[in-house]
């Protein structure tokens, strides 16, 4: 697949039919690690999960955290709700990586999750980038180990796409590009 047609494609996706198997996913892991990374650091480090145990400590994890969300204007509770137990679902199917960086060192990890998402892509899987917060991240760096001196970046779920992607709401082309001056 051509890297235009992949980068046009990419869409978030939260239902999988189906996990990748390990193959794939250091395949996709590989791609995310030809990142550019300030002073070629290369920050990162993977977690590649699947017990199933942990799985739904994460997916837990997420439904907690999305519970506390306020309402958007004209939501009520139970709106809420149902998007975060959509997410705690997102978990099913899915091949599950933890993208850690060196504490202070994100930005390039960014680069390489996009990478990952584009080689998903192009090999006709689906993915999606889960972030933690606060509390729920810390207890995610906890259960899965991760060292002093790192940090939890995402999650990211791979898969066989259970679902049709729509194309996102996006801003009129070029309407953010400015010249010289804002």
């Amino acid at each position: 697949m051509e890297v235009y047609e992949a980068i046009e494609k990419r869409r978030s996706i939260r239902i999988f039919r189906q996990g990748v198997s390990e193959e794939q996913l250091r395949k996709i892991i590989l791609a995310g690690t030809k990142a550019p990374s300030a002073a070629n650091r290369q920050p990162w480090e993977f977690i590649i999960v699947d017990d199933q145990k942990i799985i739904d400590q994460l997916a837990e994890l997420k439904y907690q955290q999305n519970r506390r969300i306020p309402p958007q204007e004209g939501e009520g509770q139970g709106e809420v709700e149902q998007k975060a137990l959509h997410q705690k679902k997102s978990f099913q199917n899915a091949s599950i990586v933890a993208v850690c960086n060196q504490a202070g060192q994100s930005p390039g990890v960014w680069l390489c999750m996009e990478n990952m998402s584009l080689a998903a892509v192009a090999d006709g899987l689906g993915s999606v980038i889960v972030s933690y917060r606060d509390e729920y991240k810390e207890e995610v760096e906890k259960t899965l180990g991760i060292p002093e001196g790192y940090e939890l970046t995402a999650i990211m779920k791979f898969g066989v796409p259970g679902e049709e992607s729509v194309a996102p709401q996006r801003r009129p082309e070029f309407s953010w590009l400015h010249k010289n001056r804002f």
